[in-house]
């Protein structure tokens, strides 16, 4: 992501330390869209290609704390959906945002919906729900039978980790890259951005509220579902997810089907990282659906 002189790039105090965030096209009229990144602990950096969607609209990116660029204090207590909802409150009002637009990635999904499920802030006019988690207990379904699908021989690596609880061997990072490169991002090499969060991800907490297991949750994120209360936000929706996505098209097609009005796209021969792997279907998809929201605004 080229940074322009007209960038605006600071930091915001929260709850429990500083976060770090970027403004892109800060001059513009136009409705802001908020960026929400995955994990949990994950960084902004992987999803920077969505600056590219240029329509000349603010985008905001910013790093959850504990992660990336901001603060990362040592109090778990913190690391609770509470607190990041208000951690994106506080940023709506820091910038005085009479309107925006949402874009959750993966973890950052939740953070959308539960904001909108909790506040119901008339100020965000849309949702962009991508390569979502909405009900855990469907996702670890869904990573277990992307796992029966791996060679025996690697499934058997997996499994001896969970149960020894060790995952810190090189033969089971080798075997988590088998399953990455098919679920996670297929590109080769993978980009720079996204192994830049990846080397700046808040391992502690992704530990805390997910685990130290891609397949086995034991944070206390673990019971999240929300496709019982999908009906209630009243806002147009996008869902994307790839054809090989972590959140699988059968899943996100439950969650779509559970929010009134939501339209879902499917990206071929793409994973958890379709933003990134269809860089421009991604972006244009993004700018037209921003542009029909707000075509029906005026």
């Amino acid at each position: 992501m080229n940074q322009s002189k007209s960038d605006n790039v600071g930091f915001i105090e929260v709850e429990g330390g500083k976060i770090w965030y970027k403004l892109i096209n800060p001059n513009s009229n136009k409705c802001p869209l908020i960026v929400i990144h995955g994990g949990p602990g994950a960084t902004h950096d992987y999803l920077e290609s969505i600056a590219d969607i240029n329509d000349n609209r603010p985008i905001l990116f910013y790093d959850q704390l504990g992660s990336g660029n901001s603060d990362r204090p040592n109090n778990d207590n913190l690391w609770n959906i509470d607190r990041f909802l208000d951690e994106l409150a506080t940023i709506i009002n820091y910038f005085n945002f009479g309107a925006v637009h949402l874009l959750g990635q993966s973890w950052g999904t939740m953070i959308a919906v539960d904001y909108l499920l909790r506040t119901n802030d008339s100020r965000v006019k849309s949702i962009i729900l991508s390569a979502p988690c909405l009900s855990t207990e469907l996702w670890m379904k869904d990573q277990r039978n992307y796992l029966s699908n791996l060679e025996i021989e690697v499934q058997d690596i997996i499994y001896q980790a969970e149960i020894k609880n060790d995952f810190s061997s090189l033969e089971y990072q080798n075997a988590m890259m088998l399953y990455y490169r098919k679920h996670v991002c297929n590109m080769e090499p993978w980009p720079e951005s996204l192994q830049r969060t990846f080397n700046k991800m808040g391992i502690n907490v992704y530990n805390y509220m997910w685990g130290a297991s891609e397949f086995n949750l034991s944070g206390n994120l673990k019971g999240y579902n929300r496709i019982g209360e999908l009906k209630k936000i009243k806002r147009p929706a996008l869902f994307t997810a790839g054809r090989f996505d972590e959140a699988t098209p059968e899943s996100t097609s439950i969650y779509c089907n559970n929010l009134e009005g939501s339209k879902i796209h499917i990206f071929e021969d793409a994973t958890h990282s379709h933003h990134l792997e269809k860089k421009d279907e991604y972006n244009n998809l993004i700018v037209k659906f921003l542009d029909k929201v707000e075509s029906k605004n005026k």
